[in-house]
This record gives C-alpha cells, sequence and structure tokens, in this order.
C-alpha cells in the first residue's frame, strides 16, 4: 500500500491550494481516510475526513475554508484550502483509516506554508 501525497507550497495568507493523496494497493471508497497536519511543536491533528459514504467532517478551525473530496475512479482524495492562514502551515498527511487501526497507511507529508 502507497499514499502519495502532493500539492503543498508557498503561498501568501488569503490564497488558496489543493492537496492531492493518491492511493495504490488500498481502495478509499471503502475507506474513512482523512488529512492530517503537523505544525511545528504542536501535535498532529485530524483537519477533514471523508467516509465511505462521503459524509465529511472538519476540524472548527477549517470549516467554511477546506473542503474534502474523493474521486473514485482515480483513487484520490483532494483537500481544497481556501482563504489559507498562517496559523495553516504545517506538514499535511493522509492517512487511512481514520479509526484505530492494526493496518494505518500514511503518505509522505506535504509543507504548507502561508506566509503573513
Amino acid at each position: 500500500v502507497q499514499l502519495q501525497a502532493s500539492g503543498g507550497g508557498l503561498v501568501q495568507a488569503g490564497g488558496s491550494l489543493r492537496l492531492s493523496c493518491t492511493a495504490s494497493g488500498i481502495i478509499f471508497s471503502i475507506n474513512h481516510v482523512g488529512w492530517y497536519r503537523q505544525a511545528p511543536g504542536k501535535q498532529r491533528e485530524l483537519v477533514a475526513s471523508i467516509t465511505s459514504v462521503g459524509r465529511t467532517n472538519y476540524t472548527d478551525s477549517v470549516k467554511g475554508r477546506f473542503t474534502i473530496s474523493r474521486d473514485n475512479i482515480k483513487n484520490t482524495i483532494y483537500l481544497q484550502m481556501n482563504s489559507l492562514k498562517p496559523e495553516d502551515t504545517a506538514v499535511y498527511y493522509c492517512k487511512v483509516p481514520v479509526e484505530l487501526s492494526s493496518r494505518t497507511y500514511w503518505g509522505q507529508g506535504t509543507l504548507v506554508t502561508v506566509s503573513s
């Protein structure tokens, strides 16, 4: 199983980025998949997730700004991030499944830097 994350970069506050995470060896559409982030000196946190039936959840700090979605044909999940803030600066990871499991898979992480 491999998860390949991409799309990070440097953006000014108020800007947008779209992250992608493509999987091989596991099917996203039958799993609960999430985007996490870890800022310097902070614990990794769940930012957004999408269930097998398409239900989405967001941490309060990104509600209304971030959107998680899934392309079943491409076996890819996305995180559209709008109105970015400096506090969104972090390494972003995709993970499946979101639930505690004996088999958990992480993407390699993609760095998002938001300048003020």
